[in-house]
Protein backbone atom coordinates (compact mmCIF):
# COMPACT_ATOMS: atom_id res chain seq x y z
CA UNK A 1 0.00 0.00 0.00
CA UNK A 2 1.48 3.21 -0.93
CA UNK A 3 1.79 5.48 1.17
CA UNK A 4 3.37 9.30 0.54
CA UNK A 5 3.64 12.41 2.54
CA UNK A 6 4.69 16.16 1.67
CA UNK A 7 4.85 18.64 4.00
CA UNK A 8 1.30 19.41 3.63
CA UNK A 9 -0.50 16.35 2.54
CA UNK A 10 -0.92 12.71 2.54
CA UNK A 11 -0.94 10.93 -0.83
CA UNK A 12 -2.58 7.66 0.24
CA UNK A 13 -4.64 4.79 -1.54
CA UNK A 14 -8.55 5.62 -2.53
CA UNK A 15 -10.98 3.78 0.45
CA UNK A 16 -14.90 4.51 0.34
CA UNK A 17 -15.16 7.53 1.68
CA UNK A 18 -13.25 8.83 -0.74
CA UNK A 19 -16.71 8.17 -3.20
CA UNK A 20 -18.53 11.61 -2.76
CA UNK A 21 -14.75 13.31 -3.24
CA UNK A 22 -14.93 11.13 -6.73
CA UNK A 23 -18.09 12.02 -7.77
CA UNK A 24 -17.50 15.95 -7.33
CA UNK A 25 -14.37 15.49 -9.41
CA UNK A 26 -16.45 13.98 -11.86
CA UNK A 27 -19.08 15.78 -12.67
CA UNK A 28 -17.77 19.79 -11.20
CA UNK A 29 -17.74 21.79 -14.71
CA UNK A 30 -14.45 23.49 -13.42
CA UNK A 31 -12.30 20.54 -12.98
CA UNK A 32 -13.55 18.82 -15.88
CA UNK A 33 -13.05 21.83 -18.48
CA UNK A 34 -10.54 19.68 -20.29
CA UNK A 35 -12.96 16.41 -20.62
CA UNK A 36 -15.46 15.74 -23.11
CA UNK A 37 -17.75 14.37 -20.41
CA UNK A 38 -19.21 14.50 -16.60
CA UNK A 39 -20.56 11.72 -14.63
CA UNK A 40 -23.96 11.41 -13.35
CA UNK A 41 -23.85 10.13 -9.58
CA UNK A 42 -25.29 6.61 -10.75
CA UNK A 43 -22.04 6.62 -13.32
CA UNK A 44 -19.47 7.96 -10.49
CA UNK A 45 -20.20 5.45 -8.20
CA UNK A 46 -19.96 2.58 -10.71
CA UNK A 47 -16.41 3.72 -11.50
CA UNK A 48 -15.64 4.33 -8.23
CA UNK A 49 -16.71 0.70 -7.21
CA UNK A 50 -14.57 -0.55 -10.00
CA UNK A 51 -11.77 1.24 -8.81
CA UNK A 52 -12.52 0.30 -4.72
CA UNK A 53 -12.47 -3.22 -6.51
CA UNK A 54 -9.22 -3.41 -7.99
CA UNK A 55 -5.92 -4.93 -6.58
CA UNK A 56 -3.42 -2.55 -7.99
CA UNK A 57 0.39 -2.70 -8.44
CA UNK A 58 2.14 -1.34 -5.84
CA UNK A 59 3.27 2.45 -6.34
CA UNK A 60 0.32 2.55 -9.23
CA UNK A 61 -2.72 2.68 -6.74
CA UNK A 62 -5.03 5.80 -6.64
CA UNK A 63 -3.79 7.92 -4.24
CA UNK A 64 -6.48 10.59 -2.61
CA UNK A 65 -4.50 13.92 -1.63
CA UNK A 66 -5.32 14.97 2.05
CA UNK A 67 -4.22 18.35 4.19
CA UNK A 68 -2.65 17.63 6.70
CA UNK A 69 -3.69 19.93 8.86
CA UNK A 70 -7.27 19.92 8.67
CA UNK A 71 -7.38 15.58 7.34
CA UNK A 72 -9.75 17.09 4.25
CA UNK A 73 -9.49 14.98 1.11
CA UNK A 74 -8.89 17.69 -1.69
CA UNK A 75 -8.27 15.79 -4.99
CA UNK A 76 -6.98 12.38 -6.71
CA UNK A 77 -3.20 11.64 -8.03
CA UNK A 78 -1.01 9.30 -8.75
CA UNK A 79 1.24 6.82 -11.56
CA UNK A 80 -0.28 5.27 -13.70
CA UNK A 81 0.27 2.98 -16.73
CA UNK A 82 -1.59 4.31 -19.84
CA UNK A 83 -2.72 1.93 -22.65
CA UNK A 84 -1.56 4.46 -25.65
CA UNK A 85 0.82 2.08 -26.87
CA UNK A 86 0.23 3.43 -30.33
CA UNK A 87 1.54 7.10 -29.00
CA UNK A 88 3.54 6.62 -26.08
CA UNK A 89 5.91 3.09 -25.35
CA UNK A 90 4.68 0.14 -23.75
CA UNK A 91 6.22 0.04 -20.30
CA UNK A 92 5.11 4.38 -20.11
CA UNK A 93 4.41 5.66 -16.74
CA UNK A 94 2.41 8.70 -16.54
CA UNK A 95 1.97 11.21 -13.94
CA UNK A 96 -1.87 13.08 -13.15
CA UNK A 97 -3.92 14.72 -10.68
CA UNK A 98 -7.44 16.08 -10.21
CA UNK A 99 -8.08 18.27 -7.14
CA UNK A 100 -11.60 20.06 -6.45
CA UNK A 101 -11.73 23.47 -7.71
CA UNK A 102 -11.74 25.33 -4.33
CA UNK A 103 -7.96 24.09 -3.87
CA UNK A 104 -6.48 25.43 -6.50
CA UNK A 105 -3.63 27.85 -6.46
CA UNK A 106 -2.20 26.47 -3.48
CA UNK A 107 0.63 24.75 -5.28
CA UNK A 108 -1.15 21.28 -3.91
CA UNK A 109 -0.85 19.72 -7.14
CA UNK A 110 3.07 21.30 -8.07
CA UNK A 111 3.66 19.42 -3.91
CA UNK A 112 1.82 16.03 -4.57
CA UNK A 113 3.74 15.86 -8.43
CA UNK A 114 7.04 16.40 -7.17
CA UNK A 115 6.40 13.70 -4.28
CA UNK A 116 5.41 11.18 -6.80
CA UNK A 117 8.25 12.01 -8.95
CA UNK A 118 10.34 10.96 -5.96
CA UNK A 119 8.70 8.06 -5.24
CA UNK A 120 8.48 6.47 -8.73
CA UNK A 121 12.44 7.89 -9.18
CA UNK A 122 13.83 6.54 -5.64
CA UNK A 123 11.30 3.73 -4.35
CA UNK A 124 10.11 2.25 -7.78
CA UNK A 125 12.78 2.37 -9.80
CA UNK A 126 11.09 3.78 -12.93
CA UNK A 127 13.02 5.33 -15.86
CA UNK A 128 11.56 7.54 -17.20
CA UNK A 129 7.81 9.39 -16.23
CA UNK A 130 5.52 11.35 -18.75
CA UNK A 131 3.08 13.70 -18.43
CA UNK A 132 0.07 14.12 -20.89
CA UNK A 133 -2.57 17.06 -21.26
CA UNK A 134 -4.66 18.79 -23.64
CA UNK A 135 -2.65 21.10 -25.38
CA UNK A 136 -4.45 24.47 -24.45
CA UNK A 137 -4.91 23.26 -20.28
CA UNK A 138 -2.29 25.70 -18.75
CA UNK A 139 -3.08 24.80 -15.73
CA UNK A 140 -2.34 20.93 -16.21
CA UNK A 141 1.00 22.39 -18.59
CA UNK A 142 2.03 24.85 -15.77
CA UNK A 143 2.39 21.86 -13.14
CA UNK A 144 4.41 19.73 -15.55
CA UNK A 145 6.75 22.58 -16.36
CA UNK A 146 6.86 23.49 -12.33
CA UNK A 147 8.13 19.85 -11.20
CA UNK A 148 10.82 19.85 -13.70
CA UNK A 149 9.07 17.94 -16.65
CA UNK A 150 10.04 18.95 -20.40
CA UNK A 151 7.78 19.44 -23.34
CA UNK A 152 8.53 16.79 -25.94
CA UNK A 153 6.57 18.20 -29.22
CA UNK A 154 7.42 15.53 -31.80
CA UNK A 155 5.39 12.99 -28.92
CA UNK A 156 2.24 15.05 -29.09
CA UNK A 157 -0.63 13.49 -30.76
CA UNK A 158 -4.42 13.58 -31.28
CA UNK A 159 -5.75 11.21 -28.48
CA UNK A 160 -7.89 8.28 -29.54
CA UNK A 161 -10.33 8.02 -26.36
CA UNK A 162 -11.15 11.49 -27.30
CA UNK A 163 -14.51 11.37 -29.64
CA UNK A 164 -15.20 13.32 -32.80
CA UNK A 165 -17.94 15.44 -31.22
CA UNK A 166 -15.07 17.25 -29.01
CA UNK A 167 -11.93 18.54 -31.58
CA UNK A 168 -11.10 21.21 -29.31
CA UNK A 169 -9.77 18.16 -27.00
CA UNK A 170 -7.99 15.52 -29.36
CA UNK A 171 -4.80 17.04 -29.08
CA UNK A 172 -2.59 16.21 -26.49
CA UNK A 173 0.97 17.12 -25.17
CA UNK A 174 3.88 15.30 -24.32
CA UNK A 175 6.10 15.80 -21.33
CA UNK A 176 8.75 13.72 -19.95
CA UNK A 177 11.12 13.38 -17.27
CA UNK A 178 14.09 10.75 -16.87
CA UNK A 179 15.49 9.41 -13.79
CA UNK A 180 18.62 10.86 -14.58
CA UNK A 181 17.27 14.39 -15.05
CA UNK A 182 15.55 14.26 -12.34
CA UNK A 183 18.73 13.15 -10.77
CA UNK A 184 20.55 16.30 -12.02
CA UNK A 185 17.74 18.92 -10.56
CA UNK A 186 17.45 17.66 -7.12
CA UNK A 187 21.66 18.68 -7.13
CA UNK A 188 21.07 21.82 -9.05
CA UNK A 189 17.08 22.46 -8.85
CA UNK A 190 15.70 24.47 -12.14
CA UNK A 191 14.68 28.09 -11.61
CA UNK A 192 11.13 29.04 -11.11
Amino acid sequence: MTVVETPRLILRPCQESDRDLFYELSSDPLVLEFFPFRRSREDADAVFDIIIGLTPEEGFELLVLVLKQSGESIGFSGLSKPKLETFLPADAVEIGWRLSARHWRRGYASEAGVALLRHGFEALGLDEIMGVAVHDNDRALAVMQRIGMRREPTGDFDHPDIPASHPELRRHVLYRLSAADWRRQQIQPAEG
